[in-house]
């Protein structure tokens, strides 16, 4: 098989198009987030620090150094833990986002998969597993007598 026929496959069988969406709606969401974090959530937590700006806290390790006529000639070593704290805060929302989404998803995947729920729909498969599950109960109970 040629190679060309090999990613056509890879291609139409789904996994491309499945992964390039996920990509797509991550770097979206990821947008989100970030707008959120700063715009949102760092707002009131800098007025609760008296007007501190997280993204801009640094430990200096050394200052810039200028010459004469004010040119750089060194540039400033520090450590911008600042820019860390927003990123972890950033970590922190998109996990417990990830989290709420795949807790409502695993609830409506339950319901799904419930064959007593008229609710919603069972798919196919559960529903035969149920029907065939009742019919072995219901043979085993008359063996029994």
């Amino acid at each position: 098989m040629t190679f060309l026929k090999e990613f056509k496959e890879f291609a139409v069988k789904g996994n491309m198009m499945e992964m390039a969406i996920g990509i797509i709606i991550g770097a979206s969401f990821n947008k989100v987030i970030d707008v959120l974090v700063k715009k949102v959530f760092m707002p009131p937590l800098s007025l609760m620090t008296d007007g501190l700006n997280f993204q801009d806290r640094k430990y200096i390790l050394r200052d810039a150094a200028v010459n004469a006529q004010g040119d750089i000639t060194a540039q400033q070593i520090a450590i911008e833990y600042g820019v860390l704290f927003e990123t972890f805060l950033d970590f922190i929302i998109v996990g417990f986002t990830v989290f709420l989404v795949v807790k409502a998803m695993n609830r409506l995947k339950d319901k799904a998969q419930d064959p007593k729920n008229e609710i919603v729909k069972t798919p196919k498969d559960i529903e035969l597993l149920a029907k065939l599950t009742d019919l072995m109960e219901e043979q085993n109970s008359l063996l029994k007598r």
